[in-house]
């Protein structure tokens, strides 16, 4: 009897120290969500057709990432979830990338948008690489304006000349301030 109550008390706190071991191996460090974070920053920028034209903003708790924003294809939003997928120390991605409808209408204003913005000579310096910095979301003539410019200025004059194109019905002015 004595010895079967023994046998049970230290499978219980072999139980409850195998389970505190899981869980703070399961809780990642400082360090290792910020290097979760590094990594889907990257691979979110690789994806083969992420244009200016979408917006991929990402969430990192813990082990777990949450994928936001809109994208005009759909292959995008499954490019995005399987890139992060298969970054080390990921356990689960909640993908909640919307894919915006398809529209000729909203095709053309995204190209009209576009010259109006980049082609304007104080706005030229973003429309230099690959990835530019003022991303255009169109959704049924409505525009957001995504991402981050170096002052107040560009930010005011990017809305000033999206609002300028004809067919747009409103515009949205999320653009970030870059901190000095």
């Amino acid at each position: 009897m004595k010895r079967a109550m023994i046998l049970v008390v230290v499978a219980v706190l072999s139980l409850y120290i195998f389970g505190v071991a899981q869980d703070t191996q399961r809780e990642p460090s400082a360090r290792g969500q910020e290097r979760i974070t590094r990594e889907v920053r990257h691979e979110l920028l690789m994806l083969p057709y992420f244009g200016v034209f979408d917006y991929i903003a990402f969430k990192v708790n813990g082990d777990d990432v949450a994928l936001l924003g809109q994208v005009v294809r759909p292959t995008t939003k499954s490019d995005a979830e399987n890139a992060v997928k298969h970054i080390e120390g990921v356990e689960k991605v909640d993908n909640q990338i919307e894919v915006l409808p398809p529209s000729s209408m909203d095709d053309q204003l995204r190209l009209r948008l576009f010259r109006a913005i980049y082609g304007d000579p104080a706005l030229q310096k973003y429309d230099l690489g690959v990835q530019k910095p003022i991303r255009i979301i169109v959704k049924s003539g409505r525009v957001t304006l995504e991402g981050v410019v170096d002052n107040d200025a560009d930010k005011n004059l990017a809305g000033l000349r999206a609002n300028g194109v004809s067919g747009v019905f409103s515009v949205t002015n999320n653009l970030q301030v870059q901190k000095s």
